[in-house]
Formats: C-alpha cells, sequence, structure tokens
C-alpha cells in the first residue's frame, strides 16, 4: 500500500506543478492583453479550497489530474456560452485581435517548453553526467533473454549502431524508436550486425518481459556489503573478499557467479577466493533463489563529466527536445503499424510507475521535465479542446480574415472533447488491462 502510496504522490506532485505552470501561462498572457481571467484551478470540481483575488477566482480542485482557465468571452471545456450571444466586451478574449488570442493560447505550452528546458538544464549543470562509457564497458555486453532472441550474445562488443560509433552505453537502448536498426557487434574477433526488429520497444515493454534487463556491461566485481545474518556472513564472507571459483568452476565476471548460483541452487558449493591477496575458501549452501547474501561492488569505473552554465544550457535543452523528437518517432512507428496502439499507449497508471515506489529527487525531476515536454507536444496537437485545436482556428482567421462562428466554434469543442474522453478511456482501458494479462 505505501508503495502505492509514494507513487500516486510523485505523480500528484509531478502533475499538480506541471498543470499549474500551463495553466499560469494562460493566466499571465491573457493579463497582459487586459482579458479577464474568471478561474484559475489547478485540479477539476469539486472544489476543495479557494480565494478572490481582484477579477480572479483561484482554487484547487479534488481531482489532481489536471486543471483550468476560464477567460471570459472564450469557448473553452466548460461550454460556457450563455453571454456569447451579446455584444463582445473589450475585456473578452474574443474582442481581442486574433494575435493576441494566439499568444494566449501558446502561453501554456511555452512555459511548458520552457520548464523543460530549465529542469534539463539545472539536473545537467548540478549532476553532470555519469555514464558508462564504450571504453569503461570494455569486457562486452551480458545479454539477457530478449537480446538473446534478438540474436545478441553474452560476450558481444557492440562497436556501432546504425553503422555509426557510439560512446555513451545507455545509447544501445535508445534507438528502439528508430525503424530498420540494427547493431554491429565485435564476436569472436569478427564483426558482424545483428538486426533490431521494428516491433522490439513493444516486446521489450511487455508486462511478462517487465524488469528483465536488456544487456548490461560485463562486470568484474567484489563482493560489498555483507549484512548480518545472511548465509554469506554466516559462512564467513567478508567485504573485500574476490570470488574467483565455485566448486573449482573459475569466476571473473559477475554474470558467472550468478549463472553458476542459480545452478547450484539450495546445494552446498566451495567459494574460491582470494582475500588480503592470499588465495583462501570457504563453504556455504547457496539459498534455494540462487541467491548468497552478499551486496556486489563493481569493479568498472564509470565515466564522469561536469559542465558549466553555456554547456548546460546546450546540452539541457537538446536534452528537453529529444523528448518531443523521441515522442513524434513513437507516433510514427504507431502509424506504420510497427508497433500497437494498445500495447503502447498509457495512462497516469503508467505514468505512476515510471516514477516507482521510491522518491528519488534526481529521478522525480527527470520524469517531470520529461513530461512537461510531452505536455507541449500533446496540447500543440490540432485536435479541438485542446491549444493546438484553438492554435489552428486562430491561424485561419488570421490568414484568411474570416473568423469562425461561435456556433462552429462549440460544435468544434464538443467533437474535441468526445476525443479526448476516448483517448483517455482508451489509454485507462489499456492500463488496466496491462494490471490483469
Amino acid at each position: 500500500m505505501i508503495d502505492i502510496l509514494i507513487m500516486a504522490g510523485q505523480l500528484i506532485l509531478g502533475l499538480s506543478i506541471l498543470v499549474g505552470l500551463h495553466e499560469l501561462g494562460h493566466l499571465l498572457t491573457a493579463k497582459m492583453f487586459g482579458m479577464r481571467v474568471e478561474k484559475y484551478y489547478i485540479g477539476f470540481p469539486p472544489k476543495i479550497w479557494s480565494i478572490q483575488k481582484g477579477e480572479t477566482e483561484y482554487g484547487i480542485g479534488a481531482i489532481p489530474l489536471g486543471g483550468f482557465v476560464k477567460i471570459s468571452g472564450m469557448i473553452d471545456e466548460s461550454l460556457d456560452t450563455k453571454n456569447m450571444s451579446a455584444q463582445p466586451e473589450p475585456w473578452e478574449f474574443r474582442a481581442k485581435p486574433a494575435w493576441q488570442r494566439l499568444i494566449v493560447m501558446l502561453g501554456g505550452i511555452v512555459v511548458n517548453v520552457l520548464t523543460g528546458i530549465v529542469i534539463f538544464v539545472a539536473l545537467t549543470f548540478v549532476n553532470g553526467k555519469n555514464y558508462y562509457s564504450v571504453n569503461d564497458a570494455k569486457y562486452g555486453i551480458v545479454a539477457g533473454e530478449m537480446a538473446q532472441e534478438m540474436g545478441l550474445k553474452t560476450g558481444d562488443k557492440i562497436v556501432k549502431i546504425n553503422g555509426k560509433p557510439f560512446d555513451d552505453f545507455n545509447e544501445i537502448r535508445k534507438i528502439f524508436l528508430e525503424s530498420n536498426s540494427y547493431y554491429s557487434v565485435v564476436r569472436n574477433g569478427k564483426e558482424m550486425d545483428v538486426e533490431i526488429p521494428n516491433d522490439f520497444i513493444e516486446k521489450l515493454s511487455d508486462k511478462k518481459n517487465e524488469g528483465k534487463p536488456f544487456v548490461e556491461p560485463i562486470t568484474p566485481f567484489l563482493v560489498g556489503e555483507v549484512p548480518a545474518g545472511t548465509t554469506a556472513q554466516k559462512a564467513g564472507l567478508k567485504a573485500g573478499d574476490k570470488i574467483v571459483s565455485i566448486n573449482q568452476t573459475p569466476i571473473a565476471f559477475y554474470h558467472q557467479f550468478k549463472e553458476l548460483a542459480n545452478a547450484n541452487a539450495g546445494k552446498p558449493v566451495v567459494l574460491g577466493l582470494v582475500r588480503n591477496n592470499q588465495p583462501t575458501s570457504i563453504d556455504l549452501t547457496v539459498n534455494p533463489d540462487g541467491s548468497v547474501g552478499f551486496f556486489a561492488q563493481t569493479l568498472l569505473k564509470p565515466s564522469h563529466v561536469d559542465y558549466g552554465i553555456g554547456q548546460s544550457i546546450v546540452m539541457g535543452t537538446s536534452m528537453a527536445f529529444s523528448t518531443v523528437y523521441d515522442q513524434i518517432k513513437a507516433f510514427g512507428k504507431i502509424f506504420r503499424g510497427e508497433i500497437s496502439a494498445q500495447k503502447s499507449l498509457g495512462s497516469f497508471v503508467t505514468i505512476g510507475k515510471a516514477y516507482g515506489n521510491v522518491f528519488d529527487w534526481v529521478k522525480f525531476w527527470s520524469l517531470t521535465g520529461m513530461l512537461s515536454m510531452v505536455l507541449a507536444f500533446m496540447n500543440l496537437l490540432p485536435i479541438p479542446a485542446l491549444d493546438g485545436g484553438h492554435t489552428v482556428f486562430l491561424l485561419f482567421e488570421m490568414i484568411t480574415g474570416r473568423k469562425p462562428s461561435d456556433t462552429f466554434l462549440e460544435n468544434a469543442q464538443k467533437v474535441g472533447m468526445v476525443i479526448l474522453l476516448g483517448l483517455m478511456v482508451f489509454a485507462f482501458g489499456n492500463d488496466i488491462m496491462k494490471l490483469f494479462l
């Protein structure tokens, strides 16, 4: 239960920040042009709290997965049209020039883009970058089950992605949104290509593969922390020990230790060790689940890069917009039929699971920055009821000089609401199916 509360808490906090800033973008630009803003709410009704400041009611709604501003003289999701038949007042949205209305509609999107950029710039400046380079991961890869199905093997060294050399080991996973991609690997001294199926990202995200590793660097290791009361502690294993064999079968890397430990689950074994540069051994019985009871200390040393403020602005901005680019590539895969919309689209449940059940500020802000860019992108889609739909109608008015009728805008808003509600039901349905299948 506590895990669900932590996920929900992070989701609500992240969305409240982003929605609040998005709607603030609309509010500030509307007030800048002298429009009357009747309401500014984070969350949807019923109302929990509100306060009246001047012409605007500021409040918090009980449903924390959205928000809204109510601008006088604007046909929005509230579908409040009771005063639209009267002559427009100077402070109303509809009375203002089209270019001003366009800026108001884009205000929320611009704020979300700036928020995403600021978050990624700040994370880059404060934390720099920790990563395994290809040189750091010099022993090759441990291929998980899905990687083996693709054609990769443990011990392969991935040297190119789509024919291009790369440095960051994480780029191995980033290529899944591309089509017709491939790895170039060195196996037994020979270079060969391994194709990545176009639907691989769908298979990797399937519930049956959830939590399974794809590829990891082959890792030399030492025994790290040995908790009291574990099989390892009772047998005399100590931090700093180097395990070199199980039942005289040599071990150099952690994945080899895990394979042999799993193969001897529930059985007594002899661990060959090097302790203080001296060979020794201990007897123990492997736990039924294949564990022994210690934390491994990796001997791979990651690369670290610190960035100045100028570099951070460039890097952070690039990271922010790469999120939008990834969304475009994902939609492209769906439209081309390479992956299923049913398996790819998720709702707040998927987002909550992405935040996870441990509160980590770096992860929280990284995901919140990504969601800010996704929110901007989604709102820019030309669907009536979204900012992008309003933008299309305003651009039409500015180009042709003809303003769509209020009746047309009202009906378009209704159609847009039906589309959005349908998408929400579809996304929630997908998440519910994933919970039970």
